[in-house]
């Protein structure tokens, strides 16, 4: 039993934060139930995503809404509130967020007051000062991106089937992506996969005809899966007639022009940016202590160093790795060290409220998998290398077996199967990003001086 009421704030509502609520579900049930605990959670969005299926959703594979879990659904014991932490103060043990009512009554932000903090915001890309890119730039983070730039692939393809002018054609037809970690890679095989298949549906359009970029500043790509993994994974991208430039920068992608640090230049209409993240702005506007990176400083225990009642793990959290050879090295931001930073991290604040000693986080990096299209991939796991088919379909197993809730398990293997039975859908759903589009022309509105940024389409 605890040994007085306690108010959890979970800030929010990613890897970390889903999982952290859902083991204090699991641990605090009794005092759930008798009132003794409460846990709030404060999310920008409603659901969680399940970010290594976004290349999978933006190939087709997927449904856009099996990528996500309904967080009302699965924490049904905890208070979720839509909305946006945007300071807090610890040594008050008080949060200021704002609330799509926040926003409609004009009053404000709220104040919400608690006893113990879980941070766990999360990430945000990381940018750079780059002539262009903020106007033609696009993200690869949420699911809204992924299947924004899905719709955008094949809205390009449609231009340069029907246009006569041999420049549009080309820049059209040009896809460029900078960064070589998982995000870029998997986004890049898995469109240019679904692009390849999808030509065949088009009478003047050959693969050859498109052009793929790969831009990475270092030496070379999935540092993740060791270097033997990286030169193999060049070498298929390459066979597929994937252009990739290793030490080289986007310098700047103004009027719809990629320029390369190497003297390249390439006039495109695509330029997808997965070039790293950085930790959320709100670690700036809190009075927790922080790292050179911006990164929380964390304990073993996963608690806030110097102070009380504070919890963090995951993007936002700089983890001591204890499993590590070299002393100060911190644990990798990413889904397979949160998962279980979450659990732990729950299972500590229940062992904190109780009086019991807490536990110390570790975990040894077992490897990792990724997928470069329908049936290729590579993986380094426990030591062991796989590439192609064997490595894909253990990134399939790994990843079923790792998302959440078994509905979603059940959907993603159901939909996994019939996609083996179907075709492939090459249907660009632009529109649904401006669904008010016609409407608004119907009703009088202004059509858009511009052609290309006409709302109907999500170019």
């Amino acid at each position: 039993m605890v040994k007085e009421r306690a108010r959890i704030l979970v800030v929010g509502g990613g890897y970390v934060g889903m999982y952290t609520a859902l083991r204090l579900q699991q641990k605090l049930k009794r005092e759930l139930r008798r009132g003794e605990a409460e846990i709030t959670v404060v999310t920008p969005d409603p659901y969680m995503t399940y970010q290594p299926f976004l290349p999978e959703a933006a190939a087709g594979a997927i449904s856009p809404r099996h990528v996500v879990v309904p967080l009302r659904r699965v924490l049904d014991q905890c208070h979720v509130v839509v909305g946006e932490v945007v300071s807090i103060d610890h040594a008050k043990r008080t949060a200021t967020l704002t609330t799509l009512a926040t926003e409609e009554e004009g009053a404000g932000p709220e104040h919400m007051t608690y006893d113990e903090l879980v941070l766990a915001p999360g990430s945000i890309s990381r940018t750079l000062p780059i002539p262009g890119l903020a106007d033609h730039g696009i993200g690869f983070k949420s699911v809204e991106e992924a299947i924004g730039l899905r719709n955008h692939v094949i809205e390009q393809m449609d231009i340069a089937s029907s246009t006569r002018d041999p420049a549009i054609r080309d820049a059209a037809l040009t896809f460029v992506f900078v960064g070589g970690g998982f995000a870029g890679v998997e986004a890049l095989g898995e469109l240019e996969d679904m692009a390849r298949y999808a030509a065949r549906y088009y009478h003047n359009l050959r693969p050859e005809d498109m052009k793929w970029i790969l831009v990475e500043a270092s030496d070379r790509i999935l540092p993740e899966v060791g270097e033997e993994m990286g030169r193999y994974t060049v070498t298929e991208l390459r066979r597929r007639n994937i252009d990739v430039r290793l030490h080289t920068r986007l310098e700047s992608c103004a009027d719809r022009v990629a320029v390369l640090s190497d003297g390249a230049r390439f006039p495109t209409r695509t330029v997808v940016w997965t070039a790293g993240v950085k930790p959320s702005p709100l670690l700036a506007a809190t009075d927790l202590p922080r790292t050179e990176r911006g990164r929380l400083k964390c304990t073993p225990q996963l608690t806030i160093e110097g102070v009380t009642h504070a919890w963090a793990a995951g993007d936002a959290a700089a983890v001591p790795d204890v499993t590590a050879a070299e002393p100060g090295t911190e644990t990798a931001p990413n889904a397979q060290h949160a998962v279980r930073q979450a659990k732990l991290l729950g299972d500590n604040i229940a062992h904190s409220l109780r009086g019991e000693p807490l536990e110390t986080y570790s975990h040894r990096y077992v490897g990792s998998v990724a997928s470069l299209g329908l049936h290729k991939g590579v993986a380094h796991v426990y030591g062991r290398k796989l590439k192609g088919y064997p490595a894909w379909f253990m990134h399939r197993v790994y990843h079923l077996s790792r998302v959440p809730t078994f509905n979603r398990k059940a959907r993603v293997l159901a939909e996994w199967t019939l996609s083996g039975l179907f075709k492939r859908e090459i249907v660009s759903l632009g529109s649904l990003e401006h669904p008010r589009a016609e409407f608004e022309l119907a009703a009088g509105g202004k059509p858009p001086t511009d052609p290309m940024n006409d709302p109907k389409g999500s170019s």
